[in-house]
């Protein structure tokens, strides 16, 4: 790593042949392959198969796996119950509410709310007609901190979007019972943001968590 940084290569550029980072390191081959595994498996770099090995993206992927593995062993274990989702669900409902409080307090974009209005009516739609529209919910929270200009937002809550995603589809769970309540905390969001009101986007996004907290306990007791 401290050889890719020092040479100030960026993602997608190739590295030094296995004999060149032998010679430069001072390591053997083994070392040198081993080494390029454990940073292919954290995306720090690609291997490409008789192209050479190139710097990666160092995408949060690897660690949506990690937490996605964590948070399904944690599910089944004995006495941990919904503890480890709880835990995800905990760190992001951190996050959310902090981010929401900086939307809320930076300058309205008129677009931007209505374009978060017609997310909420689509999902509506959905709900009324009893479809799932968990696309619509990730894309009505990457519209909302989309504003911010902070590339590692989206990925960060790419991440555990993606965990709690994976768990519900690998432990079966069933849709929203009640989508027009998941519906009408949305609108909330959208109606405290509009009127300017931190204090009251901030909890209208705790109240969204507390419905998530509450669905992912009742389900995942019910696989225990």
């Amino acid at each position: 790593m401290e050889l890719i940084l020092d040479a100030g290569l960026s993602p997608g550029q190739l590295l030094p042949t296995e004999t060149e980072l032998m010679t430069e390191l001072g390591v053997s081959r083994n070392s040198v392959r081993e080494a390029l595994k454990a940073l292919q498996a954290l995306d720090i770099v690609e291997i490409r198969h008789g192209h050479g090995t190139y710097v990666g993206q160092a995408s949060l992927g690897p660690l949506a796996d990690g937490l996605t593995f964590r948070t399904l062993v944690r599910t089944v274990d004995q006495g941990a119950g919904a503890h480890g989702l709880a835990e995800i669900l905990q760190v992001r409902e951190i996050l959310e509410e902090g981010l929401i409080r900086r939307v809320a307090t930076a300058p309205r974009d008129p677009a931007v709310l209505d374009r978060l209005d017609g997310i909420v009516a689509k999902m509506a739609e959905a709900g009324a007609v009893d479809e799932p529209f968990a696309d619509l919910d990730r894309e009505f929270h990457e519209t909302l901190y989309g504003s911010l200009g902070n590339e590692l937002i989206p990925q960060l809550l790419g991440a555990f979007w993606n965990v709690f995603d994976r768990v519900a589809g690998v432990r079966r769970w069933s849709s929203d019972p009640a989508p027009s309540v998941t519906v009408d905390r949305h609108r909330a969001i959208v109606a405290a943001l509009r009127a300017g009101d931190a204090a009251a986007a901030q909890q209208a996004m705790a109240t969204h968590f507390r419905g998530i907290e509450a669905r992912a306990e009742r389900e995942t007791r019910g696989v225990e």
